[in-house]
């Protein structure tokens, strides 16, 4: 069953498909018949769910995202959900294995997301990836003047204290994201956000994307 999503009062996607149904096996018969309410690219209707992460798996980009999850983070499934639209590699949860998906919009149905008990296993497990912590602290690289390296671990703190002292400890490259005003810090999933685009701008090919 795939619930039907709305957006302003009103629902999203598309009815039962008009006409002789196709026959290529992407196509789920259920969605055929009920119609396609989920919150995906037009390209991706009445698609099977495994077909879709295929076919995202043959355009998946060189970075991957983690963010440490020590006191049940609420800024994850917004994290997820930006991933999935910059098409990070792979998602790595570190800490608590539980966190909150409403903000992932379902997202984390289509992006591949790993968990890991620490950061230490987090390096482990990604080999040959220079891990980049983002921190607004002294000594870190303005994120507006660096190049991003292109296969990479981009690593968020917890909201409010920010990355561990082992995150901070592990990581080979630290960038900060220039701020003008008068807090101390910009929300988890904004600053996500504002990185992953950076690392686009520097390597994606822009003509593949929607």
């Amino acid at each position: 069953m795939n619930p039907t999503e709305w957006v302003f009062g009103e629902p999203v996607g598309v009815g039962p498909w008009e006409g002789p149904w196709p026959d290529d096996p992407k196509y789920d018969p259920e969605l055929l018949r009920d119609g396609d309410r989920r919150n995906v690219m037009d390209k991706y209707r009445y698609w099977r769910r495994d077909a879709v992460i295929e076919d995202l798996d043959t355009r998946r980009h060189d970075f991957h995202v983690a963010i440490e999850n020590l006191q049940h983070d609420h800024n994850i499934g917004t994290v997820v959900r930006t991933a999935n639209a910059f098409l990070a590699k792979t998602v790595h949860i570190v800490g608590r294995r539980r966190w909150n998906r409403r903000g992932a919009m379902v997202t984390d149905r289509y992006q591949h997301i790993e968990h890991h008990e620490d950061v230490h296993d987090l390096v482990k497990r990604t080999p040959g990836l220079t891990l980049v912590a983002v921190d607004n602290t002294p000594g870190a690289q303005r994120l507006e003047t660096v190049k991003l390296p292109r296969n990479c671990v981009l690593l968020f703190g917890q909201e409010g204290p920010g990355l561990s002292e082992e995150a901070r400890q592990a990581a080979e490259m630290v960038v900060s994201i220039a701020q003008f005003g008068s807090t101390r810090s910009v929300n988890a999933g904004v600053a996500a956000g504002i990185v992953m685009h950076a690392w686009i701008r520097d390597h994606a090919d822009l003509s593949r994307a929607w």
